[in-house]
């Protein structure tokens, strides 16, 4: 019979095991890193796994989205048709693509992050490690370091192949929204911020429940919650609008880039003043209305493509902020508090 402690040496392994063989042969993991990897072997290889999967599938993608942008052209006419045959051809391969880089994080941070201290402490195995010889602190490090090392390495993979896929098709998916329509957190350096958080959010959410269902459940509501602030609050804050005018009575739009996204409309007066985009218009004598207020133009509120790197690398360093406190305040609990 073979008995396991805390240092990740079985019985068995005393003369040969991972942790060490008879002849004195180590593997890459040992002592409690491998002991963190046995329990958590499954969900670990799984996520590895997928990422192996998913980068090859992304990347058989590119290759029948480059023919058709080598064919057809990137920039899409007036008339809609190079977007209408693409959508028809890879608009619903995007969509499920960039509904995986979504999700992953929130999937990694509830099956991954939210059982990882609930389930020792649910189990009683926590107590055990509290009366080995192995200190708190290792402990931790050793139980935080491995699985998010493995969650970030699966999403910055997965991250960077699909941005490969995305970028040379990206002002022809999703109506060219990069901002709301999903790119914007399905690429760069989001998708690992992100789910670091979450994760993190997971581990402290279980730390401080001791049950995994209800762990699971809460990192899920908080995924929730926190993608509706992230939208609404945060991401359309994250770089500066820019503007263009044109004259109120002009038959034509504004002229902006193919890819920049739209945001906001407004009407101002000659040096600049914004009003509403409603102002005057249901007044029964608006060209008075508008004199009164010196109203001459319209503006359209903007972000263009180039500002997406430097909104992503400002998002992705206020969500690692955010995992640094969590983790943070997890490390502190374990060694100052009863587990």
């Amino acid at each position: 019979m073979s008995t396991t402690d805390t240092t990740g040496r079985t019985a068995a392994a005393e003369g040969d095991g991972p942790a060490g063989t008879a002849g004195g042969r180590r593997g890459l993991l040992h002592g409690l890193p491998w002991l963190v990897w046995r329990r958590h072997r499954a969900l670990l290889r799984t996520a590895l796994l997928v990422t192996v999967a998913g980068c090859a599938a992304f990347a058989y993608q590119r290759i029948g989205v480059q023919d058709f942008l080598h064919t057809h052209g990137t920039a899409p006419g007036l008339d809609g048709r190079l977007v209408t045959s693409f959508q028809s051809k890879y608009g619903a391969m995007f969509e499920s693509d960039i509904a995986l880089m979504q999700g992953l994080p929130v999937l990694i941070g509830i099956f991954l992050g939210a059982p990882l201290v609930a389930g020792e402490q649910e189990h009683g195995t926590v107590k055990l490690v509290t009366t080995q010889s192995v200190s708190r602190s290792r402990w931790i490090a050793a139980t935080l370091g491995l699985p998010l090392a493995v969650a970030v390495l699966c999403t910055t993979l997965l991250s960077a192949v699909f941005t490969w896929l995305w970028t040379p098709a990206h002002a022809l998916i999703a109506t060219g929204d990069w901002l709301a329509g999903g790119p914007f957190d399905s690429t760069g350096p989001v998708p690992v911020a992100m789910t670091l958080l979450l994760t993190s959010c997971g581990i402290a959410l279980g730390m401080l429940i001791k049950r995994v269902v209800p762990a699971m459940a809460a990192t899920a509501v908080l995924a929730m919650v926190g993608s509706v602030l992230w939208a609404e609050q945060i991401r359309p804050r994250l770089g500066t609008l820019r503007s263009v005018s044109y004259p109120y009575d002009s038959d034509n739009g504004p002229r902006l880039p193919f890819d920049a996204v739209r945001m906001d409309d407004w009407v101002s007066t000659a040096d600049g003043k914004l009003y509403g985009f409603g102002t005057c218009v249901h007044s029964d004598a608006a060209e008075a209305c508008r004199a009164k207020l010196g109203i001459v133009n319209r503006v359209t509120q903007y972000f263009d493509y180039g500002q997406l790197a430097g909104m992503q690398w400002r998002g992705a360093a206020l969500l690692l902020a955010l995992t640094a406190v969590v983790l943070a305040f997890v490390v502190w609990r374990t060694q100052r508090r009863p587990l």
